[in-house]
């Protein structure tokens, strides 16, 4: 049984949704995401451990938070990721996982006797020559078939592309052409900052440029209904089978209904995916001290909108950030 939400903002938004980095570490190196020069990586014993995350994430089921997205780094090279997977399938949350599918034939078969369908997975390029140009290694055939066993498995698979102009820009409509036969969404992210990744909007591709693009092949695009609480705009090519879907955290920010937290691989909280500000639980909880007001008090000083950046995307803010790889996909 779920609790009544207590995580609620000033904003009077109650927090929901919980994602959990389980690892800092990735089997990939995507520029957009782990900086060139590579990061420190956190030593091991300021890593939560599998029993700790069990611990949070049944501290946050009894503040009211209902779903749980496991993330990374990627998330399936954290030792003994089968174990953790089957324990918090035990509390009665709804799971989900983001990966690069590299791991992924691994555990099929368990997400699907625990009930784990919604797999999100980050494939950037249809091409492997720019696969391994982007995520400078060479999986792109088994992270392909891996896709095609989630999918024959009646997984409910979302791709997630961050779209970068002149490195994948040119191919969203073999993406939008995946959906014509596939029961899958293709979900388009724009291009976001973070320290380290060298961003600039001018590498970016906006949503509505997005959208231009599809129905000049395509024609019609029907808008779907939007879940309650979704990050991103979702849209069908008629008598396509699967969906596409666009986040557009730069050129139209969906903040007003946020009701997701994260949780670092060293067990700090984070109220934003931009926020430079942390809120430590891991060395409390070690320390024998009870959390919920820890947590019912950072929540409070969440911001309305991307960390405050609402007007622009400011390089002094988002470089005082963690590097995505730290922060959780």
């Amino acid at each position: 049984m779920i609790n009544k939400p207590k995580i609620i903002d000033n904003f009077g938004r109650p927090h929901t949704y919980l994602r959990i980095s389980l690892t800092d570490r990735c089997n990939l190196r995507c520029f957009y995401c782990m900086p060139e020069e590579g990061v420190q990586l956190a030593e091991k014993e300021s890593i939560m451990s599998l029993e700790e995350i069990i611990k949070l994430t049944t501290i946050f089921k009894n503040l009211g938070v209902d779903t749980i997205r496991l993330t990374g780094g990627e998330p399936l090279v954290r030792k003994n990721f089968g174990y953790l997977v089957e324990e918090l399938s035990k509390l009665g949350m709804t799971l989900k996982i983001t990966t690069n599918g590299i791991l992924l034939d691994k555990y099929l078969d368990l997400f699907k006797r625990i009930g784990l369908k919604k797999i999100n997975l980050s494939l950037d390029t249809l091409d492997k020559a720019r696969s391994a140009f982007i995520t400078k290694r060479d999986y792109f055939d088994r992270i392909m078939q891996n896709l095609e066993k989630a999918l024959a498995m009646d997984m409910e698979v979302k791709l997630n592309i961050v779209l970068i102009k002149s490195v994948n820009d040119k191919e969203i409509n073999d993406f939008v052409e995946m959906t014509r036969h596939k029961n899958l969404t293709v979900k388009f992210i724009e291009f976001m900052p973070f320290k380290g990744n060298k961003w600039d909007w001018s590498n970016g591709v906006g949503k509505q440029e997005i959208l231009d693009m599809v129905s000049e092949k395509y024609g019609k695009i029907e808008e779907l209904e939007n879940p309650k609480h979704s990050t991103s705009v979702n849209y069908k090519i008629p008598d396509h089978k699967g969906s596409f879907a666009i986040v557009s955290t730069i050129t139209n920010p969906f903040c007003s209904d946020c009701n997701r937290l994260r949780l670092t691989a060293d067990g700090k909280m984070k109220n934003c995916l931009f926020a430079n500000s942390e809120t430590d639980l891991l060395t409390p909880m070690r320390n024998g001290v009870e959390l919920d007001d820890i947590i019912l008090n950072a929540i409070k000083k969440k911001k309305y909108s991307r960390d405050g950046m609402d007007v622009k995307m400011d390089a002094d803010h988002f470089e005082k950030n963690r590097s995505m790889i730290s922060i959780g996909g």
